[in-house]
């Protein structure tokens, strides 16, 4: 199951040819890359959970960027900056997804980066249809062009193929070569290793290397040094992720698993956590009385994300308070019979913690006003006068695969063309480090070397203690709303995957926005179509702010699942964009 129909395509002809998940999910993801690069770019951002079947363990990979050694607080108030950027080099956060590659390819795979990486080089080169959801991202009017031609030139090259004048179209054919060429010189530097006697762990070091160390490194940094950007070659050179255990929850005769807190994943299993003895049998889907209990948890669970959840590395999370049973019901008891209006006051989960609580004292640091702070208006006037809105690619992607052997894999790719492309490489480094805040006094505050609480974030599941689905979605701080939905759609309501996902879903905006500038719309709630009409009313009545959108909106996610049942894998892909299944 992939973002668009060729990844999918890529991914099941790769298990076809005796490749495994692992190697399968290379393969779909570098085809994604191509297919789907406004949404999920190779050098991405790249949350994964990988099941071994036989091990029977899951392990999560990091896949998050760090901030460069330079990037602090103090650095950008002094630049007149209150939030991170967008569509600037300084939004450019260290890359994740090539040491994910490497190392998922080095502890699971059987193939070689060169083998896995042919079918996406030949996408990138002999161009691809633009499926719907590509012409929608894309969906710039000729002002949007012409603003996003002179601010990112390259970028227009890439995706608008220098024609300001004429939109993007369905169905018409996108080439990339540049990034063709890329990709074949990553692999070239592969083959070249082997062909001098190299292992094959030591020929994905010299993938790895090429990227991190090599002729790419030397663009990225040439780049920011002409742009003025952060990013170092010693940011590059000693950048490492790696492999951590998840956080996991017990619900009912379940296990979920996330990613730890470097990503914003604990949120579903605390919302689910606070709905695990509702008897939602006396509850009828998307009623008022089911969407407001929904939504009240989400909304506990997201003000407690504000507080408490950033990197591990940085922040002392009290992960067992948070996603302990105890803490859950008093969570729900918190609920009130009316909308929050507000988002509610962070909870005390640390009373139900096994870790110890850290004091540490923070010093928030006000921005200190300079004449930069006036490029900084004039680019944010720019933008105003274009009305970007977030409209030049889209968030996210997803990429569930599992094999004949039951390996399985949940990964959550992205990152997209809103900040300057690396010249000649069809690369996109995307916009991760606004998921920062500069404010010391945030879990998920800017410092160096840290990674931004990112959202987007993979999840999987077993049931009596055996493996039975990878699921995840792209979406922003829609993503965690979709997710308990669907969830429940399945597992509260016995709906089929297809069904589940399918589903109309609302989305709650009440809490400080992800992305800077962070908005933040206190007590407002999104209705798909049929949503709206049928519970609108009485949400308004309940004391909501509600906004009705177009049924199948790919506003509310779109989130995609494999899960296996009595020997079978059954999958269910989310029309609202070109999401595809593909199995036998």
């Amino acid at each position: 199951m992939a973002g668009t129909p060729a990844a999918a395509q890529v991914g099941y002809d790769v298990l076809e040819r005796g490749g495994n998940a692992a190697d399968a999910t290379v393969a779909t993801l570098l085809a994604l890359n191509v297919t789907f690069g406004e949404a999920a770019s190779f050098p991405s951002v790249a949350p994964l959970l990988y099941y071994d079947a036989a091990s029977d363990q899951v392990e999560s990979y990091i896949g998050a960027g760090k901030a460069p050694a330079r990037a602090t607080i103090e650095y950008f108030h002094s630049k007149g900056h209150t939030v991170i950027p967008k569509m600037s080099i300084l939004a450019q956060l260290v890359p994740a997804s090539p040491d994910v590659i490497v190392r998922l390819l080095k502890q699971h795979g059987t193939m070689t980066f060169a083998e896995l990486s042919k079918p996406a080089i030949q996408l990138a080169r002999d161009g691809f249809p633009v499926y719907k959801t590509t012409a929608k991202n894309l969906n710039m009017n000729i002002f949007k062009r012409i603003g996003y031609s002179f601010l990112m030139p390259y970028n227009a090259q890439v995706y608008l193929r220098g024609k300001w004048w004429q939109p993007i179209e369905h169905k018409q054919r996108l080439q990339l070569p540049d990034l063709a060429r890329t990709l074949e010189e990553i692999a070239q530097a592969e083959t070249n290793a082997r062909k001098a006697g190299k292992s094959r762990a030591e020929g994905l070091d010299a993938v790895r290397d090429y990227f991190y160390s090599g002729p790419i490194a030397d663009k990225i940094v040439e780049l920011h040094v002409r742009e003025q950007g952060l990013i170092s070659r010693t940011d590059l050179s000693e950048y490492q992720g790696g492999i951590e255990r998840p956080l996991s929850m017990e619900f009912g005769d379940l296990t979920l698993y996330t990613n730890d807190t470097w990503n914003q994943g604990i949120v579903v299993l605390m919302a689910l956590k606070m709905l695990e003895k509702v008897d939602f049998s006396t509850i009828k889907h998307n009623s008022p009385e089911y969407i407001h209990l929904v939504a009240q948890a989400i909304e506990l669970a997201m003000a407690d994300r504000e507080a408490f959840i950033g990197d591990p590395a940085f922040v002392n999370v009290p992960v067992s308070g948070l996603l302990s049973s105890a803490y859950g019901l008093t969570q729900r008891n918190r609920m009130t019979p009316r909308a929050f209006g507000k988002m509610p006051e962070p909870g005390d989960p640390w009373k139900f913690a096994r870790e110890k609580r850290k004091v540490t004292t923070k010093i928030s640091t006000s921005p200190q006003r300079t004449v930069s702070q006036w490029d900084e208006r004039l680019r944010n006037e720019t933008e105003s006068a274009f009305a970007w809105n977030g409209n030049v690619g889209k968030d996210t992607s997803y990429i569930a695969i599992v094999d004949e052997k039951g390996n399985a894999v949940s990964l959550t790719p992205s990152d997209f063309p809103m900040s300057p492309m690396v010249p000649g490489t069809g690369l996109t480094l995307g916009i991760r480090m606004t998921q920062f805040r500069l404010d010391a006094n945030s879990p998920t505050s800017l410092a160096p070397g840290k990674r931004p609480r990112i959202t987007p974030h993979a999840l999987m599941i077993k049931k009596h203690g055996k493996f039975y689905m990878s699921f995840g979605t792209p979406g922003a701080d829609m993503q965690t709303q979709a997710l308990v939905q669907v969830f429940l759609n399945h597992f509260a309501y016995g709906m089929d995957l297809q069904r589940a996902i399918e589903s109309p879903r609302f989305r709650s905006r009440n809490w400080p926005d992800s992305f800077s500038p962070h908005e933040y719309l206190p007590g407002q709630i999104d209705l798909e179509e049929e949503l709206y009409e049928s519970a609108g009313r009485a949400l308004s009545d309940l004391g909501y702010q509600t906004q009705e959108f177009p049924s199948m909106d790919n506003t509310f996610s779109a989130p995609g699942a494999i899960a296996k049942q009595n020997g079978l894998l059954y999958a269910g892909a989310d029309p609202r964009e070109s999401t595809t299944a593909r199995g036998k």
